[in-house]
């Protein structure tokens, strides 16, 4: 199936069989991630606003549900950073209301968790993923090209406000790219934030599919392995 705002349902190495939801323009994004599958961010932005009419994303949904697919999870991600649109929570609120048998996720990049109103936003998801690709700055620069006044403080704080306020299931996600965020520096970083924020699953991932840059490598099963018992109780994305 697939429409303007939905794709899928595919299977998806971590959520099964899932069903993608995009509430935002192509490549609409805070950060112009190194490895994003999309290609570069051509609209960097902050500011949260209907990008699409979310009465017209719920009725596509709508249309879409009331055939009952077979579904693990609904998840907003796609091809931009979903809590940019102010509509997010009430699409949420429609699919735990209308179809309460759907697990929801959102992945994020955790730019915007500082921001209360899109905590409540999230509040009725099942799941949310955020990533944390950075803990120094050097390394946030260089993988995730974030837009001004960003730092690897302002996703953590975010993360440790989502922590602190949402009730469902959180996992967090570290991309990990040769060379810049895998060295004994970064992960001794790593380490120390992961037990402040004390989330109680984390996932490692490397790339899968080729990214904005042609120089990045995946990571071996063997260094993931070892980065994995590195960090202490963290598991990894395995493919497909």
């Amino acid at each position: 199936m697939k429409s303007k705002y939905y794709y899928g349902p595919i299977r998806s190495r971590r959520l099964g069989r899932s069903l993608g939801v995009d509430v935002i323009p192509f490549k609409t994004c805070s950060l112009d991630c190194i490895y994003c599958e999309c290609g570069p961010t051509n609209c960097s932005t902050l500011e949260r606003k209907e990008y699409f009419p979310t009465a017209e994303i719920i009725r596509s949904l709508d249309s879409c549900l009331k055939s009952k697919p077979a579904l693990d999870f609904i998840t907003f991600a796609g091809s931009g950073e979903p809590t940019l649109h102010s509509g997010l929570g009430k699409i949420i609120s429609f699919l735990k209301e209308s179809y309460p048998q759907y697990q929801v996720a959102v992945i994020t990049n955790a730019t915007l968790l500082q921001d209360d109103q899109v905590i409540r936003d999230l509040q009725k998801a099942d799941l949310i993923i955020p990533s944390l690709d950075a803990v120094s700055r050097e390394a946030f620069e260089k993988i995730n090209r974030p837009m001004t006044g960003l730092s690897p403080e302002t996703i953590i704080s975010g993360i440790q406000n989502l922590k602190e306020n949402f009730s469902g299931d959180i996992w967090l996600e570290i991309f990990l790219v040769p060379g810049i965020n895998d060295t004994q520096e970064e992960l001794a970083l790593f380490k120390e934030v992961l037990e402040k924020l004390g989330i109680r699953k984390v996932q490692l991932n490397t790339l899968d599919r080729p990214g904005v840059v042609d120089w990045i490598q995946p990571i071996s099963k063997e260094e993931m392995e070892r980065i994995a018992s590195s960090l202490g109780n963290v598991e990894i994305v395995r493919k497909l």
